[in-house]
C-alpha cells in the first residue's frame, strides 16, 4: 500500500491513487508553512493513516488550512520579470532568454541548499524541456504523443521556477509566489495557453487541470 499528499484534489480523483490526503496549501507547500513542525506532523499523520484503510482508492480532505504568512513579512520577488507578452519573436526564444534571467538565483539557492533541489524528475534539462516546449507552441502542436515527458517537464519546470523566485532565505507568502509565476512570467504564461489548447481537444481536456490549478485559469479569463 502507498500513500501520499496531494495538492490538486481533481488530479488525485481522476488518478486514483491507492491513498491519497487532499490538503488545501499553496503549491510547493504540501505540509504547510515552512517552520511550523507541529503542524507538518500533523499534516504527515493524517496521510500515514489512510494506510489503516482496508481497501482503496481513498481520497481524505484535510480538515485544516495551512497558517498563514503575513504579506508584509514576505520580501519583494529576488527576480525582475517583464509582462509574459512575447518580446522575442518566438515561444523558444522568450522561455531560453527567462530561463538565463532564472539560472544564477537557481545557482544561489541551490548553495544554499547545500546542493539540494527538488528538480530532477524529467530526463531533461531545464533548458531542453523549455525549447521543446517553445518549439511545441510556436509551432500549435500539442505533445499528444508525449504526455509522460510533458507532465514531467512541466513539474520540473515549475519546482525550478518556484526555487529560483525563492532563493533569498526568507520567508515567502505563497499566493504572491503563485501569482508571480502564473501572471509575471514567460512560462506561466506558455503554461496557461497549453492548457487553452488541451481544452480545444475533447479527448485531452483532462489535461488541463494538470498543467494549472483553477485559481490561476480563473483570473487569466477576468
Amino acid at each position: 500500500m502507498t500513500t501520499g499528499i496531494s495538492l490538486v484534489r481533481e488530479n488525485t480523483a481522476s488518478m486514483q491513487p491507492p491513498r491519497a490526503l487532499w490538503v488545501s496549501f499553496p503549491l510547493g507547500r504540501p505540509l504547510g508553512a515552512p517552520g511550523d513542525a507541529a503542524f507538518q506532523h500533523r499534516v504527515i499523520d493524517a496521510a500515514l493513516t489512510l494506510l489503516r484503510e482496508d481497501s482503496g482508492p481513498v481520497l481524505v480532505d484535510y480538515p485544516e488550512d495551512a497558517p498563514k504568512v503575513e504579506i508584509n513579512d514576505a520580501p519583494a520577488c529576488p527576480v525582475s520579470f517583464a509582462r509574459p507578452a512575447l518580446n522575442n519573436d518566438t515561444w523558444e526564444a522568450a522561455l531560453i532568454t527567462e530561463l538565463q534571467t532564472l539560472t544564477p538565483w537557481h545557482d544561489l539557492g541551490r548553495r544554499r541548499r547545500n546542493g539540494r533541489t527538488l528538480a530532477g524528475v524529467s530526463a531533461f534539462s531545464p533548458r531542453e524541456n523549455l525549447q521543446k516546449l517553445g518549439q511545441l507552441l510556436d509551432e500549435n502542436i500539442l505533445p499528444t504523443n508525449e504526455l509522460k515527458w510533458f507532465k514531467a517537464a512541466i513539474e520540473d519546470l515549475k519546482v525550478f521556477y518556484i526555487e529560483s523566485l525563492t532563493a533569498q532565505p526568507s520567508t515567502y507568502n505563497p499566493k504572491q509566489l503563485e501569482n508571480i509565476f502564473w501572471h509575471e512570467t514567460t512560462l506561466g504564461a506558455a503554461l496557461l495557453k497549453f492548457g487553452e489548447l488541451f481544452k480545444e481537444n475533447p479527448a485531452l481536456a483532462g489535461m488541463a487541470r494538470i498543467i494549472a490549478p483553477r485559481s490561476a485559469t480563473e483570473k487569466n479569463q477576468d
